[in-house]
């Protein structure tokens, strides 16, 4: 096999990570020295300014995701910073390039191998720490709100979690294209949170029946689009207030994977009921939409229409911290971890 030539800046060879020997509480992300990981033929090595924290990365800390073949033990599945080598094969992007990327994994680190076609460029004048919290919700949003969920302008979307970093995409996604959004969250606070993000109602799901509500909200008519990473319980729910040929789309499961369907409702009202993944997909499939982003979605943030919303923003060395605010779910918009 042919030597790859690698353009490249001056890099150490040893570099700070979060790189837990095992499963355990937040108390496992302790900083560790790890080797500077080596950019293959079309691939990109970023010094990672800043690395978006996010709920799969719990579960990885959980010994709860299984991680597909290949990909780096250290955690973090997105990241901004700057280009500082890129394989032979890599025509886009030169050592100095400032890029968001999405990972498989390693971004928890001082340095972090990317696909260059699931990079992106930074919008102008956005800080690092910000660009770092776009990739992993905008590419799930867009792949399931879009691509599988096939959501047309005028419609109305129900999104669940509406103040997570997915629920603050998919709200800011529904506002550019055109979609009506109700939003389920956990305190009057958070349902105050998510009208000011653009839900056109927000529902307490602690205080309110939320199926009761999207009927009562659509006039009996229902929901065309669900956005659930909830699951177990809440899937039948949801059925229950969709609209016909509406489309329930699962990216998680939080309440379990199991739930009972009553499928005379799905075939009286013709549902479709699907679901992704997007760790496992192949790079030419994450590739296209970084494509698809750039074009439609990045001009909105250059134009001022889009803004990024961070919730915290914490070192590496404190990781654990991070965790804990995921995990106690008080959080508006992403968690970022500050590596630079």
């Amino acid at each position: 096999m042919r030597p790859v030539n690698i353009r490249r800046m001056t890099i150490p060879t040893t570099m700070t990570a979060i790189d837990p020997a095992a499963p355990g509480g937040p108390e496992v992300l302790t900083p560790v020295t790890r080797p500077v990981p080596q950019p293959g033929p079309d691939e990109v090595l970023v010094q990672v300014a800043a690395a978006g924290v996010n709920r799969p990365d719990v579960l990885q800390r959980l010994g709860l995701y299984p991680m597909p073949a290949g990909t780096p033990s250290i955690m973090g599945l997105e990241i901004a910073g700057t280009v500082v080598a890129v394989g032979e094969a890599v025509t886009r992007w030169r050592p100095g390039d400032a890029v968001c990327a999405l990972v498989a994994g390693g971004g928890y680190a001082e340095y972090c191998v990317a696909p260059a076609g699931q990079c992106l460029p930074v919008p102008a004048g956005m800080a690092m720490v910000d660009a770092a919290g776009l990739p992993e919700t905008w590419f799930t949003v867009w792949s399931n709100v879009m691509d599988r969920g096939h959501a047309r302008p005028g419609e109305t979307i129900l999104i669940h979690g509406g103040t997570s970093g997915i629920g603050i995409t998919a709200l800011q996604l529904a506002q550019e294209i055109g979609l009506t959004a109700i939003v389920t969250c956990g305190s009057d606070e958070k349902c105050a949170a998510a009208a000011v993000h653009g839900a056109a109602h927000a529902i307490n799901y602690k205080t309110q029946d939320f199926a009761a509500e999207v009927l009562a909200f659509t006039g009996g008519r229902g929901v065309d689009i669900v956005l659930d990473m909830v699951g177990g319980d809440y899937v039948p729910k949801n059925i229950a207030c969709m609209a016909d040929e509406g489309r329930h789309v699962s990216i998680a499961f939080q309440r379990g994977p199991t739930a009972e369907v009553n499928l005379g409702l799905v075939m009286r009202k013709r549902l479709v009921l699907t679901g992704s993944m997007l760790r496992p997909r192949p790079i030419a499939f994450k590739t296209a939409i970084a494509e698809t982003l750039e074009g439609v979605i990045w001009p909105a943030f250059a134009a001022g229409r889009l803004a990024p919303v961070t919730d915290a923003l914490f070192p590496l060395a404190e990781a654990a911290d991070a965790h804990r605010r995921m995990e106690a779910g008080a959080h508006v918009g992403k968690i970022v971890l500050s590596v630079a």
